[in-house]
C-alpha cells in the first residue's frame, strides 16, 4: 500500500506568492524549507516539512501523541486544522474529562493526566478524590478551564520541541520505502511533510480514508452536541469561573465530522437551535461553543477489533497499551441510557486495535480506535483516548528508532517507554 500513489482530493493551488506562517512560537522554521517554482508567469512557494513522526490532529488524542513522540525523541510535527489543541475538550467545550480511575484507583496517567493536573492546579481548581468510588460515574470527572488547558497544551509541545501547523490538513498521501509524503493546505499555505511514521488522530480517521484502508461506520450515528451557557440579565458570573462551569448543551441530530460540509451543517444546525432556546427562554447568551462537538463517526478496522463484550467484560488483551474505563454510553434521538461496567471490570486497549489491518508506518489514536459501536460508545471519552495517544505516540517513535512499523515494535519496549514517561500499563 505504502508504494502507491494515494489520494481523493486533487491537491489545491494557491497562486499568492510565498508563504504564510503561523505566528505561534513554538513553530520549529528551522526544520522547514521553501522551494518556489514559475507557473503560467506565477511564483508558488511550498514549504517542506522533514520529520520523523506526523501527527494528524491537535484534539485529546493527537495533542498527547505529539508529545509523547517528541519526547521521546522523534522529530514532530503536528497538523491541526483548527486554531488551537485540545479539541473535544476546548473546542468542543467538554471541559470535564473523564475517567482517569476505576473502583477506587487511578488507571490512566501519563502525559494526558499531567496536562489536566497541571490545568486544575494552575486554575486554583480541585482535583477529585480517586479513591472514593462514586455513586454516579461522572462525580469524578475532572473539571477544568478550557482556554488554560488550550495554551498549556501548547507550552508543553514548545518545551517538547514539536512543529505545529494550524489551519492545515492533509490532501493527498503518498507512500515510499522510507515513509510517506504528506502534502497538506491551509489557506495561503502549501506543505509538504516527508516523514516515516503518521498517526491518525483525525476522530474520524481521515488519513486512514484517504489511503482506502478499510473504515467500519454503522447506519446510524449518535448525534453530536453544541454546548453554550444562557443566564438571566446583569446576573453575577458563574461561581465556577470562566472556562470550568459546567455548559449546557443541545443535540445536534445527524452531526458527521467526515468533511468541511458536514461539520458546517452540523454548527449551522446547532447553532440555530441555541438562538432558538434563547428567543424562547428571553435569557442572555453568555457562552458559546464555536463547534459542535461529534461523538461517532468511522472508525478503522484493526487486526482487532474490540466488541462490546471484550469491553464489558474487561478482557485483558497480550497486547494490551492502555486501560479505558466509562459506562457503555450510547446517545440516540430519545437520549442515552448508560450502562455500567460490572464493579471491578476495568477494560483495556491492545495495540492490534491502534492499527490498520493491512497497513504499515501509520497508526491512530482515539475514537477512530478499532471497535464495534458499542464498545466505541465507552472508549470514545477523553481520559481513553489520552491514554491511546501516549500508547501510539510511543509506538510511533519507537517503530522509527528501531526502522520498523509499529505493530513490529516489541510490545514489552512500548510498555517500559510509556511506564518511564508515567502512563499507566495493564498487567496479568
Amino acid at each position: 500500500m505504502e508504494d502507491g500513489h494515494i489520494g481523493r482530493r486533487q491537491f489545491m493551488q494557491h497562486s499568492a506568492a510565498g508563504v504564510a506562517l503561523a505566528a505561534s512560537s513554538n513553530l520549529a522554521l528551522g526544520t522547514d524549507h521553501t522551494s518556489q517554482r514559475r507557473s503560467a508567469g506565477k511564483t508558488e512557494g511550498l514549504v517542506v516539512t522533514q520529520a520523523d513522526v506526523l501527527v494528524v490532529g491537535g484534539g485529546t488524542a493527537g495533542t498527547i501523541a505529539a508529545i509523547q513522540a517528541a519526547r521521546a525523541g522523534a522529530k514532530t510535527t503536528l497538523i491541526e486544522r483548527g486554531s488551537q489543541l485540545g479539541g473535544t475538550t476546548t473546542t468542543g467545550g467538554v471541559s470535564f474529562p473523564g475517567l482517569f480511575d476505576a473502583w477506587g484507583k487511578q488507571i490512566i496517567a501519563g502525559i494526558g493526566w499531567e496536562l489536566v493536573r497541571e490545568s486544575v492546579e494552575l486554575d486554583g481548581g480541585k482535583l477529585p478524590d480517586f479513591a472514593r468510588v462514586p455513586e454516579r460515574h461522572w462525580e469524578n470527572q475532572v473539571r477544568v478551564n478550557q482556554f488554560l488547558y488550550a495554551i498549556l497544551a501548547e507550552e508543553k509541545c514548545e518545551q517538547a520541541g514539536i512543529q505545529i501547523a494550524y489551519y492545515e490538513f492533509p490532501q493527498e498521501v503518498t507512500g515510499s520505502p522510507d515513509g510517506w509524503r504528506v502534502d497538506c493546505a491551509g489557506f495561503g499555505t502549501r506543505r509538504r511533510v516527508l516523514c516515516k511514521q503518521i498517526v491518525d488522530c483525525t476522530g474520524g480517521a481521515e488519513v486512514v480514508g484517504m489511503l482506502n484502508l478499510p473504515r467500519l461506520r454503522g447506519e446510524q450515528t449518535q448525534p453530536g452536541s453544541i454546548l453554550f451557557k444562557l443566564d438571566k440579565a446583569n446576573s453575577p458570573g458563574r461561581r465556577n469561573g470562566p472556562g470550568t462551569g459546567l455548559l449546557d448543551s443541545l443535540y445536534v441530530h445527524g452531526a458527521d465530522s467526515t468533511n468541511s460540509r458536514t461539520v458546517t451543517a452540523a454548527n449551522l444546525k446547532g447553532r440555530k437551535s441555541v438562538l432558538d432556546r434563547v428567543r424562547k427562554e428571553r435569557k442572555r447568551l453568555m457562552h458559546l461553543q464555536p463547534e459542535a462537538g461529534f461523538r461517532e463517526s468511522y472508525r478503522i478496522e484493526g487486526k482487532t477489533v474490540i466488541t462490546v463484550d471484550d469491553y464489558t467484560s474487561g478482557r485483558l488483551f497480550e497486547d494490551a497499551v492502555c486501560y479505558a474505563f466509562y459506562p457503555v454510553d450510547l446517545h440516540t434521538r430519545s437520549g442515552v441510557k448508560p450502562r455500567p461496567l460490572a464493579r471491578g471490570t476495568v477494560p483495556t486497549v491492545p495495540l492490534s486495535a491502534l492499527v490498520p489491518k493491512g497497513s504499515r508506518n501509520i497508526i491512530v489514536a482515539g475514537r477512530c480506535v478499532s471497535s464495534d459501536r458499542l464498545a466505541n460508545s465507552g472508549l470514545r471519552v477523553q481520559a481513553s483516548c489520552m491514554a491511546m495517544g501516549q500508547a501510539a505516540g510511543a509506538a510511533a517513535a519507537l517503530a522509527v528508532r528501531k526502522n520498523t512499523t509499529p505493530l513490529d515494535v516489541p510490545i514489552e519496549d512500548i510498555r517500559e517507554m510509556l511506564r518511564r514517561h508515567g502512563a499507566i500499563v495493564p498487567t496479568a
